[in-house]
């Protein structure tokens, strides 16, 4: 009942008020809400007028969150393009990261695994699995998986 006296751009900062979205994704749950085309267009305009919307640093913001878990830069730029962010936009955010990609694959593996290196080859390809579907490239899990001898 309330949601429908709320305004449609009240109801977006709400939704921004709590945490960044996308563009896509304000439209999507706005659609949702029952809103027409043309009105959500016209919020979304003057949200990114107001800098209250903007791509960038939402993938900024999405970028640093998932390294948090950690992601390999593979996943992350699937989840932002899922999200509705332009390739090179994902592209631009992951690599502004800084993130050294080979340490927080070597990270996951300890967390999730403990740090002794397998020697048994199954034990090997199921973590070579997980990683990889972590978004973690070849040389990364390789680097991951590897011998800790030089630390």
């Amino acid at each position: 009942m309330k949601e429908q006296q709320t305004s449609i751009f009240d109801q977006a900062l709400s939704l921004l008020s709590h945490r960044e979205h996308s563009t896509k994704e304000l439209a999507t749950k706005l659609k949702t809400r029952g809103h027409e085309e043309e009105e959500i267009t016209a919020t979304i305009e003057r949200l990114e007028e107001m800098n209250y919307l903007n791509d960038e640093r939402f993938a900024e913001i999405f970028v640093r969150s998932r390294l948090s878990k950690p992601l390999g830069a593979s996943r992350i730029q699937q989840e932002l393009i899922q999200k509705g962010i332009r390739s090179e936009l994902a592209k631009e955010a992951i690599s502004n990261a800084n993130a050294d990609w080979f340490e927080l694959a070597r990270q996951l593996k300890e967390r999730r695994f403990g740090k002794e290196f397998c020697t048994d080859y199954k034990e090997r390809a199921k973590q070579s699995r997980y990683l990889q579907y972590r978004g973690f490239d070849f040389e990364q899990i390789k680097y991951a998986t590897s011998s800790n001898e030089d630390d």
